[in-house]
C-alpha cells in the first residue's frame, strides 16, 4: 500500500479523471502539463510512472521539487515552463493536462494541443479537461479560453476516444460548470 503524499503534504488529492486514467494506462514516460504544486505528478510517480511536471509558476514548482528531494523520488522532474510555447521536445506515453488549457493564451491552444499529440508515442494516450462555454450552460467564470461544444472531440479525430464527456458540474460555491473531457489513445 502507498502512502497518501499527497494530504501529507497539504496538496490536493490527483484529479479523478488521472485516476481513472491510470486504471487502463501502463506506467510509462508521462507529461503533467500545469502541474502547479505536483498533485498529479505525486500520484503518478508513486505509481511508477517516470513523469516530467511543468509549470509557469516557480514557487509551486520549488514546493514540487522540495517534495521530490525529501521522498527521494527521482522518477519526477519537475521545470518551470510556459506551456504557451507548444514546443515540448520530448516524447511521452501519457500527457495530462487537467484545468489548465483555460488558463493559456487563446490564440496558442490548437498549437498546444498539437505539440501535444506530436510528442505522444504511437499507442500513447492524452489526457485533458476543460472548461467550456455553451449557449445552455455559459461559463460563469472569467477564464482566458474555454472549449465550445464537440470542440474537443474534434480535435483528437482519428485517435481512439477511449473516454469523452462535455459534462456540467457543480462548483463548491454553486455555480455550474461544464467541463470537457477526453481521454483518446493515439493510433499504433
Amino acid at each position: 500500500m502507498t502512502i497518501d503524499l499527497n494530504s501529507r503534504y497539504g496538496l490536493n488529492p490527483a484529479h479523478s479523471e488521472v485516476v481513472e486514467a491510470c486504471k487502463v494506462i501502463e506506467p510509462t514516460d508521462a507529461l503533467d502539463m500545469g502541474c502547479s504544486n505536483g498533485r498529479n505528478a505525486v500520484y503518478l510517480g508513486q505509481l511508477g510512472f517516470n513523469v516530467t511536471a511543468i509549470d509557469t509558476n516557480p514557487g509551486a514548482i520549488d514546493m514540487l521539487k522540495s517534495i521530490i528531494l525529501e521522498e527521494k523520488m527521482s522518477n519526477i522532474k519537475a521545470h518551470v515552463y510556459d506551456i504557451n510555447n507548444a514546443s515540448l521536445g520530448e516524447d511521452y506515453g501519457f500527457i495530462a493536462c487537467t484545468v489548465t488549457l483555460m488558463f493559456l493564451d487563446p490564440a496558442r491552444v490548437d498549437a498546444v494541443i498539437s505539440d501535444m499529440q506530436d510528442r505522444t508515442i504511437a499507442g500513447g494516450y492524452n489526457l485533458i479537461v476543460c472548461a467550456m462555454n455553451t449557449e445552455e450552460t455559459p461559463c460563469p467564470v472569467p477564464f482566458p479560453f474555454t472549449l465550445k461544444a464537440g470542440q474537443l472531440s474534434e480535435a483528437y479525430r482519428g485517435w481512439e476516444q477511449v473516454k469523452y464527456n462535455e459534462d456540467v458540474g457543480t462548483m463548491h460555491n454553486g455555480a455550474k460548470l461544464q467541463f470537457a473531457t477526453i481521454l483518446a489513445r493515439k493510433p499504433s
